[in-house]
């Protein structure tokens, strides 16, 4: 290399280069790769969403250690699949009732507010599960009437924590936000049920419950340390100014459903993404079938099936932090026929190792496209709507899993674990194609809002 090519472009040359050794040269291929690594990462420069993130972290650990220990706890105490769905059930049961009610409440009051209320009860719950087991007079009404309190807490926490999320991260960063918050969440979901497990054969329920109790003090301390000042927001006097010209909870309720109605776009991903969820989002509860009268693999093929799924969901998440990408429309529908067909060749398939390959594939779509109609949803919305519009999401999202699992379980008994699935995949293709169909009103009312 001559001496005047290095000097052109600014670097030092030494006199005598020794044999075998070359300058280092500060290239941009040398920076690209740490640049492009850390976009994964770019809305954690801001202060607020970083200890709330870092805060969640810890807390959902915590939370899927405890969803592991009460399934546990209630076998030791009835040895009844029965009592387990129905301990389920009541804990889910108030979000399907109530949550509508709870983005009403989001958006009157402030959110980091409503969060240290939502954590501070549910850490009580945990604390309270605990004395009751360390004390020996725990009882299977305790845990009906916690699990109902859980989800009535939960009936504010969703919507709200939800719709806070642009208000830390603000708009530029809420794609990578949300797609990072997800990639919290199936972090948890594969480590929390495996930590449970190891606690339980260590120590006993008790302490599990115990450590998720004190596991909510990371959030609850990430949420007082946060600078209302920097949040992302209408100012407080606005907002102040709208409640109060709000005049009772049910006309804020229908304001909030006249505005999911007559927004295209917003009707298009609720309807067709909730469809889509019911129909095709089920497979998790017939897996046990695949995995023993289908691919004869076992509980030990069963659970690395269930692993394969949360590993699935959780690089596509980690992918969608990178890639920090708007969502569209045409995006969100090729998801959902992506993972259709998807879980259609996993339906077929008979081989275990393909089957592997495919589910972690239906999971890492299915992440997709959820986070990126929950992106969309929260861009949408104007800031004193937002948390009522994804309480409607909430519901028709957490409510299609209930009647969903009904029905795989049905179509399953019916005609076989494989058969049960592909009809509810074509369910699911049907619903793909009349969205495509009807799409065009939804692009336009996304490409005529000024906020995106």
């Amino acid at each position: 290399m001559k001496k005047d090519s290095l000097c052109s472009q600014g670097q030092p040359v030494p006199e005598s280069i020794p044999e075998g050794e070359m300058p280092t040269i500060n290239t941009p291929l040398q920076v690209m790769p740490t640049k492009r690594l850390l976009q994964a990462f770019t809305s954690l420069r801001h202060r607020n969403f970083r200890l709330y993130w870092f805060g969640q972290l810890i807390s959902l650990m915590g939370t899927w250690m405890q969803a592991t220990g009460q399934s546990w706890l209630v076998l030791e105490l009835t040895h009844s699949a029965v009592q387990l769905g129905l301990v389920g059930a009541l804990q889910f049961l108030p979000v399907l009732l109530f949550s509508l009610f709870g983005g009403v409440f989001a958006d009157r009051w402030l959110k980091r507010s409503v969060l240290l209320v939502t954590q501070t009860a549910a850490m009580l719950q945990a604390f309270v599960l605990w004395l009751l087991i360390a004390t020996g007079t725990i009882q299977l009404w305790h845990i009906y009437v916690l699990a109902i309190l859980l989800g009535i807490t939960s009936c504010l926490d969703q919507p709200t924590r939800s719709a806070f999320v642009i208000e830390l991260a603000g708009r530029e960063d809420l794609p990578n936000a949300v797609a990072l918050n997800s990639s919290l969440m199936n972090l948890a979901r594969i480590v929390g049920p495996g930590l449970g497990g190891i606690i339980i054969a260590i120590s006993g329920v008790a302490m599990l419950f115990l450590l998720n109790a004190l596991s909510f003090l990371a959030v609850i301390v990430a949420l007082a340390l946060i600078r209302t000042h920097e949040l992302f927001a209408q100012p407080l006097e606005d907002r102040t100014n709208r409640r109060q010209n709000t005049q009772n909870t049910w006309q804020s309720l229908r304001e909030g459903l006249d505005y999911v109605w007559k927004t295209p776009a917003v009707v298009l991903v609720i309807v067709v993404v909730g469809l889509v969820l019911l129909f095709g989002a089920n497979f998790s509860v017939v897996l046990p079938l695949f995995a023993t009268d289908v691919l004869h693999a076992g509980a030990t093929g069963f659970g690395f099936l269930s692993a394969a799924m949360g590993v699935g969901s959780l690089v596509s998440a980690l992918w969608l932090a990178w890639s920090n990408r708007r969502p569209t429309i045409r995006g969100i529908l090729l998801g959902t026929l992506i993972f259709s067909v998807l879980e259609a060749f996993f339906a077929l398939s008979h081989i275990y190792l393909l089957s592997l390959v495919l589910i972690a594939s239906v999971g890492g779509v299915e992440t997709i496209f959820a986070a990126m109609a929950t992106t969309m949803l929260q861009a949408i919305a104007p800031d004193h709507l937002r948390g009522r519009v994804i309480s409607v999401y909430i519901l028709f999202f957490t409510g299609s899993i209930p009647p969903g699992y009904l029905l795989a379980g049905w179509l399953s008994a019916s005609y076989g674990a494989p058969i049960g699935l592909l009809i509810c995949i074509l369910f699911s293709l049907i619903v793909t194609g009349a969205g495509w169909t009807w799409r065009k009103p939804a692009e336009n009312d996304l490409a005529n809002a000024s906020h995106l």
